[in-house]
């Protein structure tokens, strides 16, 4: 009757465990099938083929986080999370393992046991830099309460977010080291398939928390190792689907962003290609098409909508840490102004996560709701304190430019509604008529290296 019992209670895991698995990889593929769909909402972008280059710039900005060190302490805290992350999750690839074949640590009956208790004792000391470095990030936040962190774009779901992911790592982290507290325990008594070893597994960081679980009988502390192990894994799986809603989804993004990184000179700001064929043909240095609709108009000079921006300027929305590093280097708004690129950046990720969503609720009903990213979430007065000084690009930790977006809503500001202030108004018509922003002809430029003679 045990054995029968035994049997079915194995059964049952693994079929428990393949719906999870399978339910978990179901929201993931959809979501990020939804994701990408939303991106590729942007207008087409030629990106220039350098691969050697883009995967030099992963190694660089995802994978070693050179920009993140420009702090040293918080670079260094944030490399633990992100290193323990990457490490520990490797492990899971065993837990999967068990789950799916009902078996207990598999790898230990391929591995010499003192390599794999070096391994378990290595992801243990990873798990334990992971919450010091947690708990250093929340006091931060919450007590010591960073600047940067307490603008107005953090308040309410962007702060708690924040908050939840480190209390959730912390909280994986928790059941971690339980579940090898108890197995150790297990293993000491020799208890069924925990008796693995030659002897009992001294696990680095969990053999503190044996005295928390020592007094139980050993079928209350399989009970509490089982439930250990299903509530981690159940929590990676659920980590890994909050993460692509959350701001976190950059631990997936930082990758793909960081390859197309632009490669032009910082600071170069690109011409409008309708209106530089203009140009070139006003100016006698390039022909018109003759296959070209001379009536055609473009759609629209800049940028309104988030649709109206590139791909790549949504997949640097959806790749935004919120870390405020732009925002904190802003010298508009240091000097007060309203502009932040953070915010640009979140209003960005939020308005085509909009769209996208009422594409999916209405299907082929959907129709433009009427608002729109400029007026309805970015302000003309965000656009206009901009200075194009480069520095929220430079600040970036994987190569975010909230000035392109800006650039291109400034565009439209100017070209589409003409509503820029009155200074701005002269300056233009003055490049227009004299190819400088100043009030007299291009002859007259050097007249003042005459005066100082």
């Amino acid at each position: 009757m045990t054995d029968s019992l035994n049997y079915f209670a194995y059964i049952f895991q693994i079929l428990l465990f393949v719906a999870l698995l399978g339910a978990t990889a179901l929201l993931v593929y959809q979501r990020f099938k939804a994701i990408r769909r939303n991106i590729l909402l942007g207008r087409d972008l030629e990106m220039p083929e350098n691969k050697q280059k883009g995967l030099g710039k992963v190694l660089e900005f995802a994978v070693a986080q050179r920009k993140m060190f420009a702090r040293p302490i918080v670079g260094l805290l944030h490399y633990l999370i992100f290193a323990g992350f990457v490490l520990i999750n490797s492990e899971l690839l065993e837990i999967v393992l068990d789950g799916l074949t009902g078996s207990h640590r598999l790898f230990a009956g391929f591995l010499p046991t003192s390599l794999y208790q070096f391994l378990i004792g290595f992801y243990e000391l990873m798990g334990f830099f992971v919450v010091v470095a947690c708990v250093v990030f929340f006091v931060r936040r919450n007590v010591l309460k960073v600047e940067r962190f307490q603008k107005p774009e953090m308040k309410g779901w962007a702060s708690l977010d924040g908050n939840l992911i480190l209390i959730f790592e912390v909280i994986l982290m928790f059941f971690l080291f339980t579940m090898n507290a108890t197995d150790s325990i297990l293993q000491e008594r020799g208890a069924a398939h925990y008796a693995i070893f030659e002897s009992p597994t001294r696990f680095l960081v969990s053999q503190f928390f044996i005295p928390l679980y020592s007094g139980f009988s050993d079928s209350s502390l399989v009970l509490i190792e089982r439930t250990a192990w299903w509530a981690h894994i159940s929590g990676i799986f659920a980590f890994g689907i909050y993460v692509t809603y959350s701001k976190h989804l950059h631990i997936i993004m930082a990758f793909p962003n960081t390859y197309y990184t632009r490669l032009q000179a910082k600071g170069k700001v690109e011409n409008m290609e309708s209106v530089t064929n203009e140009v070139k043909i006003a100016l006698g240095i390039a022909e018109p098409d003759p296959n070209a609709d001379p009536n055609a108009m473009p759609e629209r000079f800049g940028a309104k909508d988030a649709t109206d921006l590139t791909w790549k300027n949504l997949m640097d929305a959806y790749a935004c840490t919120e870390c405020g590093r732009c925002t904190d280097s802003c010298p508009a708004n240091l000097t007060g102004k309203k502009l932040s690129p953070r915010k640009i950046m979140m209003d960005t990720r939020d308005r085509i996560e909009e769209i996208g969503a009422q594409m999916d609720s209405l299907g082929e009903n959907y129709q433009h709701d009427g608002k729109f990213l400029y007026g309805d979430y970015v302000s003309k007065e965000e656009l206009l304190a901009c200075t194009t000084c480069n520095a929220c690009v430079e600040a970036c930790p994987i190569s975010i430019s909230p000035l392109d977006i800006i650039m291109q809503m400034r565009n439209y500001v100017a070209m589409e509604e003409a509503n820029v202030p009155d200074s701005w108004k002269s300056m233009l018509t003055n490049v227009g008529n004299n190819a400088a922003p100043w009030a007299f002809p291009a002859s007259d430029r050097f007249n003042w290296a005459q005066e100082t003679k």
